[in-house]
């Protein structure tokens, strides 16, 4: 009995130190200079990572500003690679990496929330995608894209998680003709798979952080959002969906999306958007959350990563019209910059006029 209690008052020592949240009192202004934007487009989402040419690469989405922001990404989103001297950047656009390929494919007609990774030799890209049976969204059309309408409806029933590989980071870029990570009946992911977020080990196997949703009883809605986590003996596979629960849901600390998976000495880590201000009190916020495997996960105790409100270099402090996507460079295992995606507006996707991808460097 006495050597259980030194057990877990050890645990609880070494669990408090491990999660200890160094995000939030590190972050520098924002570079009003820095990040990633494109005339005509709303650009979303990015990872980045540094090439063998000493320079950062950033792979991002995009899609035409005549289409509505959302969910004009659902149907017609495609991956972009762009290109730093530094990482803060400015990046500027180099190619389309990812763009639409057909109906026919089950990613044939939108790419979203790329994630790039290296194994070896090998660039890794995890996206999302999804398809269609309609007509391509033009100028003329635009005004009927809706969520209720035919594209979207399709669309979001349709979104998986996928990878593309290559050995340069300049492509050409590999699809598979199957996603990695399809629904499975009567799941918390029995709709949709989406927004992976990968770690490849040492040994080539893979954790990876998702997002799903299910049908509700009447088997025509569909449920809200849960994160969970999926591993693999190598990025092409099989990939296995670890327990009968998410680990983030409304009902389960609270609901969650836009994960971020880096890992370091002390174990894995975790940064998220807390969509309804559950743990960290305000909805929108990004949160902190830790684990010593990848499987089992503890919030920090001061989850509160940051925040909309930004500092930015010109001296002014500005509450984004929305902060998501973080995504943590790590440099030789230290967290350096957070990339977002973000826009201007006072809140809500349909009162923006632009979006692009900002960067908070770490002290």
């Amino acid at each position: 009995m006495k050597n259980l209690l030194l057990f877990i008052l050890f645990l609880g020592l070494t669990t408090s130190s491990f999660s200890q949240n160094n995000i939030i009192s590190n972050l520098k202004d924002a570079p009003i200079n820095g990040g990633f934007k494109m005339d005509g487009y709303w650009v979303w989402g990015s990872a980045v990572i540094k090439g063998d040419d000493g320079k950062y690469h950033m792979f991002a989405s995009r899609w035409p500003n005549y289409i509505p922001f959302h969910p004009g990404w659902m149907v017609a989103s495609e991956v972009v690679h762009a290109i730093a001297e530094k990482p803060e950047g400015p990046y500027k656009f180099n190619d389309l990496a990812l763009g639409a390929r057909g109906a026919q494919f089950w990613d044939g007609r939108s790419c979203h929330n790329p994630k790039i990774v290296k194994y070896k030799d090998t660039y890794i890209l995890y996206y999302m995608g999804s398809t269609n049976p309609f007509e391509d969204i033009t100028k003329e059309n635009a005004n009927q894209l809706t969520l209720d309408s035919k594209w979207c409806i399709a669309g979001r029933w349709g979104k998986r998680i996928g990878v593309a590989t290559s050995k340069s980071l300049y492509g050409p870029w590999e699809r598979m003709d199957q996603p990695i990570l399809d629904v499975k009946p009567n799941t918390f992911y029995s709709f949709l798979t989406s927004n992976p977020s990968p770690l490849i080990k040492d040994d080539g196997s893979v954790v990876m952080i998702f997002k799903g949703r299910n049908y509700k009883d009447d088997g025509i809605t569909y449920s809200d959002m849960s994160v969970s986590v999926a591993t693999a003996p190598s990025y092409k596979g099989p990939y296995t969906v670890i327990g009968n629960e998410p680990l983030f849901s409304v009902d389960k600390f609270g609901e969650i999306e836009d994960a971020c998976l880096w890992k370091d000495k002390n174990g894995y880590h975790m940064l998220a958007k807390d969509q309804r201000g559950k743990i960290t009190g305000a909805a929108g916020d990004g949160l902190l959350a830790h684990s010593k495997d990848g499987i089992h996960w503890k919030v920090d105790k001061n989850p509160k990563a940051y925040s909309k409100l930004v500092k930015w270099n010109n001296g002014k402090t500005i509450v984004q019209g929305q902060l998501e996507r973080p995504f943590v460079l790590v440099e030789d295992g230290i967290p350096t910059h957070i990339f977002f995606a973000t826009m201007d507006g006072p809140g809500g996707f349909q009162n923006a006029t632009k979006s692009w991808n900002m960067v908070i460097p770490l002290k």
